[in-house]
């Protein structure tokens, strides 16, 4: 590890879990458990709650699709999800930079308001910071959020032969910040998947007790994280590639650039584990909720490298390692 800290250390692959294993837990491991969710759950005398916080330094501010405002409480709704919780409210912080525009920022908080009340979620507290002209980038954003856990989602040992779903096309955010960030001359109409996902607890009441885990694929896309699941549990993943769902625009784009669209961030998918021969049902409910691009990607294998691979439309085997270096920084 390094004496200084480098971009990659924020990138969501290998070196950030070195950084996070090698300072973080360090000094104050006690207090984290060793859990894959992005929330702490914990139970109180009148309910199971979840709690999550994260920090926000999206460049630049305004996207296709959202801006710092809308990917900050969508990813924190999206956070709770992951504990099967139902977000009830959250703090936002703000480090402003001298010079911001104000116009602007009342766009983002506008947004951010928008987002609350289309999912029922209040902002009840929060911070205000402004730092000298060259100090902070513009806007960067910390939320923290609080959720009341589903009494049906009860997160339990990986096997072999459990199913992996995505919920939606991949890499439409990474995409999108791309375009916009370095200007690209492309002419495409992708826009960036950022949504909130907490209605996938209400959608799938009744399969909440087949899915295993929930996990929203951001930094380091769907292959970095199901890298650090299969390190977790212990089993290879096995990936088929003709079912993962990928707009055209967004391979085409990519295809360009020479950017591997599996290690691009999603802010609007959930991958879910599924208990084995129970994914086609919980498929069809998805489809039924209008997630009309879900679908069943791969399973876990009865081998125990912690290996993922990707099986190839021309019948091979491709190792889908963790994400050493950056794809696309400040990417949330």
């Amino acid at each position: 590890m390094t004496n200084k800290i480098k971009l990659y250390h924020g990138d969501g692959g290998a070196k950030t879990n070195e950084l996070i294993s090698q300072v973080f837990l360090k000094y104050y491991g006690d207090g984290m458990e060793s859990s894959l969710s992005d929330s702490f759950v914990f139970t109180t005398k009148e309910a199971k709650l979840a709690y999550t916080t994260d920090s926000f330094v999206v460049q630049p501010l305004f996207f296709r699709g959202g801006d710092i405002g809308k990917l900050a409480v969508c990813g924190t709704l999206n956070d709770l999800t992951t504990a099967g919780a139902k977000p009830i409210y959250i703090s936002a912080s703000f480090i402003i930079e001298e010079g911001f525009d104000i116009e602007d920022l009342r766009k983002i908080a506008q947004s951010m308001g928008e987002v609350c009340k289309k999912n029922g979620v209040k902002i009840v507290t929060g911070d205000t910071k402004v730092v000298e002209q060259g100090c902070g980038d513009g806007l960067f954003i910390n939320t923290s959020g609080i959720g009341v856990v589903s009494e049906k989602f009860v997160p339990s040992e990986i096997e072999p032969e459990d199913e992996i779903i995505i919920t939606g096309t991949i890499a439409e955010h990474g995409t999108a910040i791309l375009l916009d960030r370095y200007d690209l001359s492309i002419e495409t109409d992708i826009i960036s998947d950022c949504c909130a996902l907490n209605h996938l607890i209400t959608n799938l009441d009744m399969e909440l007790p087949y899915i295993k885990l929930m996990k929203d694929p951001t930094r380091g896309g769907i292959a970095t994280v199901l890298n650090e699941i299969a390190v977790h549990v212990g089993y290879n993943v096995e990936l088929i590639e003709n079912n993962i769902p990928i707009c055209p625009q967004v391979k085409g784009v990519n295809d360009i650039l020479g950017i591997d669209p599996l290690y691009l961030a999603c802010e609007g998918r959930m991958l879910l584990v599924v208990k084995k021969d129970f994914g086609c049902r919980v498929l069809h409910a998805l489809k039924i909720w209008g997630y009309k691009d879900a679908q069943i990607i791969g399973h876990f294998a009865k081998e125990n490298q912690r290996l993922v691979y990707l099986q190839t439309d021309i019948g091979g085997k491709r190792l889908l390692p963790s994400l050493e270096g950056q794809t696309v920084p400040r990417i949330c």
